[in-house]
């Protein structure tokens, strides 16, 4: 059974707010120069195909289930290709079992909800809508709770409130759950006191402890990592649609550890400002217990990463003849696997679900074009998402020169920042971490570039959790802490960041 529930679209009836992410400061997006040699706006240039979309504010066209199926593709075709961040496993037989067995099991996603996303994509892409995304940098087993599972739901409800009254759009609601276990490596082994070993990929591949039976690759954690992200969709579907997303629930929210910060303040300012506008709302007649008010959309999303599990979960849609890659409803390819003509990019083309693509300020402009057609040959609109990655400086720099490029192809895509990964620093203890001031600069530099060049800022991409722990800090921290303030080996936003509010 799909899980359809009715988006939030009641903003309409509030006063609108300045742009959530700026600085109060801030006299408007242009308040800091874009350093850029040549940053005029370039024309569009339609394809062969008319698609009025780059920057039209009117709906596209339905286009679910109308692209044809890729040219010369098979599920496997991916391994003709040159893969990298894939691990050896030693014993083929046992992954060959496994694979089998997860052939067998249920789909954890459906391709019509898969669909339904691409479509609010698309509607994000034209600048009437709003992607939030965000959850671990990896799901781990041990961290596995239905508590930590609702505090991160429940910290992205927030934060869409606030972006939605904010923003006056409506916000697509996307987590990093339920199936982002894998890790990319920028070395394939780890080495400890002259000790070498493999590296550590995540739980669905190895385990992280520093011994060669935890770092030997297991195919059997491919079917722990299914029954995780089943359990966790199953609860996340339950959040969503069963009463506990419900408005009133969400702008009374207040997590223990900002009872008494400025941050809790300014949320408990804005849910009052929101109570009043729901006030209203009720005395026109759109009661509490309106479908539209109790329940919203949710949508899964992970790194494609471990081909072997992503091809034993793709299924063919009976409704379309397509194939979706059923472990989510979004995937997205990395910065170290998107490689034109490599593994990744093959297996991607083939599948029907939005995608995602991760850049870096070393990404070639022309590069990103040749990408963009070889997973959107139909140009459709949410089918693709570019996700940059740069640090606010170099964003000012290369962003402008991607989106020229982009629009002379009259390619139509979805723009996200992705300010986490640009702005990781080692403290002092050896561990990483993450400026919020950083992160806060890269945010803006994002929407000065698109206010600039004419596009639509479309989302933002948060490696998060609704713990309370401390492994992004303030710029005067930045330089200190010790090991037990960083629980975990990559940095994440904790609920009571100032992305929420």
């Amino acid at each position: 059974m799909q899980a359809k529930a009715m988006a939030l679209t009641h903003t309409a009836t509030v006063p609108h707010l300045p742009n959530p992410f700026l600085h109060p400061t801030a006299a408007s997006t242009n308040s800091i120069p874009i350093k850029s040699t040549s940053i005029s706006p370039v024309p569009i240039k339609p394809r062969s195909k008319t698609i009025s979309a780059v920057h039209s504010s009117n709906s596209p066209p339905s286009t679910a289930a109308t692209a044809p199926p890729p040219k010369s593709w098979s599920l496997d075709s991916w391994k003709s290709k040159k893969a990298f961040q894939l691990p050896e496993y030693p014993d083929k037989t046992a992954l060959d079992s496994v694979l089998k067995t997860l052939e067998s099991f249920p789909p954890i996603v459906f391709a019509g909800e898969a669909r339904s996303l691409e479509e609010k994509l698309g509607q994000a892409a034209l600048g009437n809508a709003f992607l939030l995304q965000g959850g671990d940098c990896a799901e781990s087993f041990k961290e596995f709770s239905a508590n930590n599972i609702r505090d991160t739901f429940r910290v992205l409800l927030q934060m869409s409130v606030v972006l939605m009254f904010g923003g006056q759009m409506p916000i697509v609601k996307v987590g990093r759950m339920a199936g982002q276990f894998a890790k990319p490596r920028s070395d394939p082994f780890e080495e400890k006191d002259g000790v070498k070993l493999p590296s550590y990929r995540g739980d669905n591949v190895n385990g992280d402890a520093f011994d060669e039976k935890s770092r030997i690759p297991d195919p059997e954690r491919m079917i722990k990592a299914y029954t995780q992200s089943v359990a966790t969709l199953n609860l996340l579907r339950a959040f969503a649609t069963g009463g506990y997303a419900a408005m009133q629930r969400v702008t009374q929210w207040n997590l223990d550890f900002t009872e008494h910060s400025e941050q809790g303040d300014r949320y408990k300012e804005l849910a009052h400002r929101v109570d009043e506008a729901l006030g209203f709302m009720d005395a026109c007649g759109l009661t509490a217990d309106h479908p539209v008010m109790t329940t919203t959309e949710f949508w899964t999303s992970h790194e494609c990463l471990l081909l072997p599990y992503e091809q034993a979960l793709t299924r063919e849609d009976s409704t379309s003849g397509l194939y979706y890659d059923c472990s989510a409803h979004m995937l997205w390819v990395g910065e170290r696997t998107r490689q034109l003509d490599g593994a990744h990019v093959e297996f991607l083309r083939g599948v029907s679900n939005p995608l995602g693509i991760k850049v870096s300020d070393k990404m070639d402009p022309n590069e990103l074009v040749k990408l963009i057609d070889i997973l959107n040959p139909e140009n459709k609109p949410g089918r693709i998402t570019v996700f940059t990655r740069m640090g606010a400086e170099n964003m000012r720099v290369k962003l402008p020169h991607l989106i020229r490029a982009v629009r002379r192809a009259g390619q139509i895509v979805t723009w996200v920042s992705d300010p986490m990964h640009g702005n990781t620093i080692k403290a002092p203890c050896g561990l990483k971490t993450r400026s919020f001031d950083a992160i806060r600069a890269e945010v803006r530099a994002f929407f000065d570039v698109h206010d600039h060049e004419g596009s639509f800022p479309g989302g933002v991409h948060l490696e998060m959790t609704g713990q309370n722990v401390t492994e992004c800090v303030g710029i005067e921290m930045a330089t200190g802490g010790t090991e037990s303030a960083f629980p975990t080996p990559t940095p994440r936003s904790p609920s009571s960041s100032p992305f929420r509010g």
